[in-house]
């Protein structure tokens, strides 16, 4: 479920720290999480390349009820790039290619070739559209497709912008640049991952995943569906690439994110290129600021799997969060972690629900503008429940806390009505914005 307000972990407050870890409500957390449905996954929490923390809950299989294990391995969705971009920059260090070549000689039928670069590549301003948002992209990614294929299916997209003139997401980009990698190493994806960072790393549970192999501490992914988890499709590996198809588990994403910045992949000049930003996107790396500290990190999310991995350079501390199946907001997750690490108070959630009657949930039925943001959300009703849908994403369904407020707890999000006001005020991420009926 896409949010409302785009947002990527920007946890901005403004205290100083205590370096007291409060383990038991973090603790407490995850039993409440676990015990109303609302997560499965892991977590765990490294400090000067020491594991301080894991917590696993929930199940690798929900049909067979295999619970799930600090062991268990995740598919990491987007978190693979910041893989993806530090072999480019090991290819780099290597003379096999450059930042500033273009791709031409690569992908001669994508559009622009001639004028893209592996930079812009690296940092989504290539211009190349996205095939995730293809209309058609869920009626084939849970098939095969060869090389040959998926280029074709990102030459024939329309450009979104020309070439470096502005930063827009693209899971093309990385996919490219997976193909770039084969081609200069004659070697798979999977045997480069191995081979310039697994290997050296001595990672234990990351490779390219394949389909989902249970006997091998993998899992499913699921989304909620009335208080129960309901199976996800698998998106078929051949498609992702280094874009998301990487597979492995929180301790081991700790290790990476330690190496690559002790310079254990590559220079420190190259991380820093990693981690410098132009319209907010680095080369494989996003900066979350937490107080006044600063680390880098990504998300990812393929089918029913949500994930997040980063790096405090100044604490040396690394934290990475994953999850095969999420009713909550995978955000609210990492900032209790964070306040626990750095005992910071926190408020539990609570996970309760009132019946409100049919006919109060019709006062609030109708479309809602913002002067604030642009988007207007409508409100209908369907079996007695509240359905939100903004403009351009999908409807979801609200809960309600009281007679007046009601939330949707994937996204964080929380809608308070007032109907003598014909206002409801929508909250997400600290942030609140009013809404007038229309």
């Amino acid at each position: 479920m896409k949010k409302i307000i785009t947002c990527l972990c920007a946890f901005i407050v403004t205290s100083a720290f205590s370096q007291t870890f409060n383990t038991q409500k973090l603790d407490s957390l995850f039993t409440l999480l676990e015990k109303n449905n609302k997560y499965m996954g892991s977590i765990a929490i490294s400090e000067n390349g020491k594991t301080i923390y894991t917590k696993s809950i929930g199940f690798d299989d929900v049909a067979t009820s295999k619970k799930s294990s600090i062991n268990t391995k995740y598919r990491i969705g987007s978190i693979s790039k910041t893989f993806t971009a530090a072999l480019i920059f090991k290819a780099i260090e290597e003379n096999k290619i450059t930042l500033n070549q273009t791709i031409d000689k690569y992908f001669p039928t994508v559009k622009n070739a001639k004028t893209i670069t592996i930079s812009n590549l690296l940092n989504h301003r290539s211009g190349i559209h996205d095939f995730t948002n293809d209309d058609d992209y869920l009626t084939w990614n849970t098939q095969y497709q060869s090389r040959t294929k998926m280029i074709e299916r990102i030459a024939s997209g329309e450009i979104a912008f020309e070439p470096n003139i502005k930063g827009q997401y693209s899971n093309s980009n990385y996919v490219l640049l997976s193909f770039i990698l084969e081609d200069i190493y004659k070697k798979s994806f999977g045997e480069i991952l191995n081979l310039k960072i697994v290997n050296p790393l001595k990672l234990k549970n990351t490779y390219l995943g394949k389909k989902t192999n249970i006997a091998n501490n993998e899992c499913y992914s699921y989304t909620a569906e009335n208080g129960k988890w309901k199976k996800e499709s698998e998106t078929d590996m051949s498609i992702p690439l280094g874009a998301g198809a990487i597979v492995s588990n929180p301790t081991d994403l700790n290790i990476f994110f330690e190496g690559l910045f002790a310079g254990k992949i590559i220079s420190a000049d190259h991380l820093n290129q990693m981690k410098t930003a132009q319209d907010k996107f680095g080369m494989g790396l996003f900066e979350f600021p937490y107080y006044e500290k600063k680390n880098y990190g990504h998300t990812g999310g393929i089918d029913g799997f949500k994930s997040v991995a980063g790096y405090f350079p100044n604490e040396k501390l690394a934290l990475t969060l994953t999850s095969n199946g999420l009713d909550y907001d995978n955000n609210n997750i990492l900032l209790c972690a964070l306040n626990s690490y750095f005992n910071k108070p926190f408020t539990m959630p609570v996970f309760r629900s009132v019946a409100v009657s049919p006919e109060i949930l019709d006062l609030y039925s109708g479309t809602y503008g913002s002067t604030q943001i642009p988007i207007k959300i409508t409100i209908s009703k369907k079996d007695n429940t509240l359905i939100a849908q903004a403009t351009g994403q999908p409807s979801f369904p609200l809960e309600a806390t009281t007679t007046k407020v009601f939330k949707f707890d994937t996204a964080g999000i929380v809608l308070e009505f007032n109907y003598d006001k014909k206002e409801m005020i929508l909250k997400q991420g600290g942030q609140e914005f009013l809404f007038t009926k229309e």
